[in-house]
């Protein structure tokens, strides 16, 4: 039913007239030192792919590269990290492969079930929908600021403690509502997921940078140049389509291309309910969708 066509969160296959299942895979390098945290994060992030389709995860497989030669004491936080976290999800670990790399890598391919008529997309976006967005934006700066000594402890608190929620509590709440569009922000930031709603939507989505909410530490780490290579990469794929208004200020706008980890969802759907939502659940209104202009985001 849904393939790479639109660059949508997971793919959705039709099992039966009531169920589809929702497939998806996600895998990094370690974000924060603390190897059970690295675990749990990496399963939060693989799991927040089924949940910015609606669907519920079941069953998971783990992804594992690892020194031969390391410590088994980290390599077993790690994995403990992750199986916290999948049983939090109600997530069975099925099982998983690993290989000897000279680079820790760790995550999962998740599987979960959605009702074929029901599933969330990025492609459904309407126009006068509000956007609504989950969490904070900086996780990409703030790990760069703690590798370069820049960050404080309650800013990588915070940025983890962002990290490790689960998307469930907002995806089980966004599903008493008409979604008409839904994406997580991850690796491409939150520009090169929104153009990816935009464009699949054949609208333009219309951003209050004012409205944003970033973490502790994102803005001061942006202007002491803690920078991650990510973010100049998801500025060349993503601003060809973006116009930012002269307004807005230079570092919120770098803020908006940095790639996040275990990020939030962006949803939209109709005024009312978006008021609605942002009453049950930590998430801000931070725009709307318009009719198509020449770009696909258009920054205030």
């Amino acid at each position: 039913m849904l393939g790479f066509e639109t660059s949508d969160d997971a793919g959705i296959y039709k099992l039966s007239e009531d169920c589809a299942l929702v497939q998806t895979l996600d895998f990094f390098t370690p974000i924060v030192d603390d190897p059970f945290e690295f675990g749990a994060i990496a399963a939060a992030n693989s799991l927040s792919d089924v949940y910015a389709m609606g669907g519920k995860p079941i069953t998971a497989l783990s992804i594992l590269c690892y020194p031969a030669k390391d410590d088994i004491e980290t390599l077993s936080a790690i994995l403990a990290g992750g199986f916290a976290k999948m049983q939090e999800a109600e997530c069975a670990i099925l099982g998983g492969h690993s290989v000897a790399d000279d680079a820790v890598k760790f995550g999962y391919s998740v599987t979960g079930l959605v009702h074929p008529t029901r599933f969330r997309a990025n492609a459904h976006a309407r126009p006068g929908d509000c956007l609504v967005l989950t969490k904070a934006l900086g996780t990409g700066v703030v790990a760069t600021a703690l590798k370069r000594g820049l960050a404080n402890p309650n800013q990588v608190a915070a940025a983890t403690k962002s990290m490790l929620t689960l998307n469930r509590f907002a995806a089980e709440a966004m599903n008493s509502f008409d979604v008409h569009g839904c994406t997580d922000i991850t690796g491409f930031g939150f520009l090169g997921h929104a153009r990816e709603m935009a464009l699949a939507s054949g609208l333009t989505l219309e951003i209050d940078s004012s409205l944003i909410p970033a973490l502790p530490g994102a803005l001061s780490a942006i202007a002491a140049g803690a920078i991650p290579g990510g973010l100049n990469n998801n500025r060349d794929y993503a601003s060809v389509d973006v116009h930012a208004e002269a307004s807005v200020p230079a570092d919120m706008l770098t803020l908006l291309y940095d790639p996040q980890t275990s990020g939030g969802l962006l949803i939209t759907l109709p005024v009312e309910d978006a008021r609605r939502l942002v009453q049950s659940i930590p998430a801000t209104i931070i725009g709307q969708a318009i009719p198509r202009k020449d770009k696909a985001l258009w920054v205030l």
